[in-house]
Parts: structure tokens; sequence; C-alpha cells
């Protein structure tokens, strides 16, 4: 008969056994089921781009459909307070970005959840150059001379957006805070929508990401008068950043990541980064990015955090300064 000390010791180590399996286990058993992919935006702009191009490899890499599911309005709040709320299980995620992460909070006075309390980052996806267009009847050949027509005009010209808090409405805003021009913004419920009226010449002017412009300015339907990025871009050669304007250290991109709700297993968090990362390195994904200029992340979750408390604290004193306000 086994001496009750041997037995005890052998059912503690058993348990500590399976205790360090677990995980291992819960992580391979994951996902058993389609994943919920959410955009804060309407179909048609770079959020989605970004989100369908990673959702399509992760679908072939894990087994199981990653559906991307739009969900625009309310400065991307709607679609944040749905994940928010969402099982804490691995089976929702949200395309979190600039706007919802790091404006928002100093932006809006009653979010129903706390972003660094209620969800948490998995990976960065992409960042992706932020570039400033005209519509080609707007008098104006460049930088310089668009906002000196603006400020001729005052309030006589409208930019579109994807949306209050979106990186395009960011972008401008911050853009009128340097150059002092003043011209009105109209919020949309998309990228795609608020193109419609600037490629009609409802708008005249919009900041958005390659993937979704490039098209329209080869084709001259849209006009680029400059990049937020500190250097010129590949694609737009003879495109000038708003720092060679004389705007010293004005730099603007689109970001994009994925979180998910507080309380989602480490262990299912970390494979979702890993497999973030291998997607986001497989050929499908590199050749589309390299066309739009975009640059691909997938680092650890301790790196998006990071990088987001930086961006919280620069977009949180541009809020203040240029007054931007949920319109």
């Amino acid at each position: 008969m086994q001496h009750p000390s041997a037995l005890r010791r052998r059912v503690f180590v058993a348990g500590a056994a399976a205790a360090v399996a677990a995980p291992w286990a819960r992580a391979q058993a994951w996902p058993a089921k389609p994943i919920r992919f959410l955009v804060p935006f309407a179909p048609g702009g770079t959020s989605e781009i970004v989100a369908r191009s990673v959702a399509a490899e992760l679908t072939k890499q894990l087994g199981q459909s990653v559906f991307v599911e739009n969900k625009p309005g309310g400065a991307g709040v709607t679609a944040m307070q749905e994940a928010a709320k969402a099982p804490a299980d691995g089976y929702t995620m949200i395309l979190t970005h600039v706007g919802t992460l790091a404006v928002n909070p100093y932006m809006l006075k009653n979010q129903p959840y706390d972003v660094n309390r209620d969800f948490l980052p998995v990976t960065l996806l992409a960042k992706v150059p932020n570039v400033f267009v005209i519509h080609p009847d707007v008098p104006a050949k460049d930088f310089r001379e668009f906002v000196a027509h603006v400020k001729q005009n005052p309030g006589k010209l409208n930019y579109g957006s994807a949306g209050n808090a979106s990186a395009g409405h960011l972008a401008m805003e911050y853009l009128k805070l340097v150059t002092g021009m003043f011209i009105t913004h109209i919020p949309y419920r998309g990228t795609g929508p608020q193109l419609t009226d600037l490629l009609a010449g409802r708008t005249q002017a919009s900041s958005a990401g390659m993937p979704a412009l490039g098209a329209h300015i080869r084709a001259g339907k849209l006009r680029a008068i400059a990049v937020g990025t500190a250097q010129r871009i590949p694609v737009l050669p003879e495109v000038p950043t708003v720092q060679e304007m004389g705007h010293k250290d004005f730099e603007t991109s689109q970001w994009y990541g994925v979180h998910v709700p507080a309380g989602t297993p480490a262990d299912v968090i970390k494979r979702l980064q890993e497999e973030s990362y291998k997607a986001l390195r497989s050929s499908a994904v590199t050749e589309r990015f390299a066309t739009d200029n975009a640059v691909g992340g997938g680092g650890p979750s301790a790196d998006y955090a990071a990088f987001i408390a930086r961006e919280q604290k620069i977009w949180s004193d541009i809020v203040k300064r240029a007054q931007i306000k949920a319109d």
C-alpha cells in the first residue's frame, strides 16, 4: 500500500501538471467556431481593407471563419460598446485605431466603457500614411495654393471624413491647427460615403490612406497635395510632406490594431497575436500593403499597449489645442 504522503505528492504533481497544461490545451482547442471581427466604420475605407486582408489569412490559418462585420456610428463608440459587452472568450475581436483609442477618451465626455480597462490589446496590424487630397475643381495646384485659397475663403470650403474621431478627421484638424486655415468638417459614416461626395465635388478636400485614395489619384479624379509622414512615400514621390511645407514636426498616420474584451484568456490572446504576425507576413498581405505603402505590425501585445500610451499622450494634447469636438 502506498504511503499517504507519497500519494499526496503524486496528486500535487499531477494537479500542477494539469494546471500548466490547461492554457496550452485551451489555446490548441481555440478556435472551435467562427470569430467575429468588428470594424467600427462603413465599407469602402482603409480600415476595412486592412481588416479583410488579415481576416482572410487568419481564416486559412485557423481553420475557422474570421468574418468582418462593419458596424459604423458614433465615432466608433457603437462597435466598441458592443465589443466591450461581448463574452471574453476569444470569439469577438475589434479593429482599433487612433480615433477610438487615443482621441475619443479626450473628445467625448461620456463613453460607456474605458478603453484602457474594458479591452485588452492583441497587436498592431498596420500603419498607413495619411494623404491630403483635394477635388480637381479647387483652384489650387499644390499645398501652399490650397492653404492660401482656404484662407481667402474662410468657412466656404468643406472637407469630409469617415466620421468624428476618424483618422482623416484628426489629420485635417491637426492641419488646420498648424496652418491657421478654417475649413468646415462634414462627418460621414465611413470613408466610402465621404469619397462619393468628394469625387462628385460636393466637398472639396479630405485626408485618408492610400488604400482608399490611390486609384482616384492615379485616375486624376483627386489631387494629392501633401502626405502626413515625416518622409515622402514611394508611390507618390512628387508629393511633399507637410513638414517640407514649413510645419516642423508635423506627423500623422493612420494605424490599426486588434483588441479583445477584457478577461479574454492570455493564452488565446497570445495565439491570436502569433497568428496575426504570421498573416501579416503572408505574400497576399505584404503585396497588398506594399501597394498602399502600409507598414505591417504583428508584434507583442505589450508593444502595442506601449504604442497606444504614447499616442494617447500626443493626441490628448492635440484635441485640447485644436478644440476638436464631436460634431
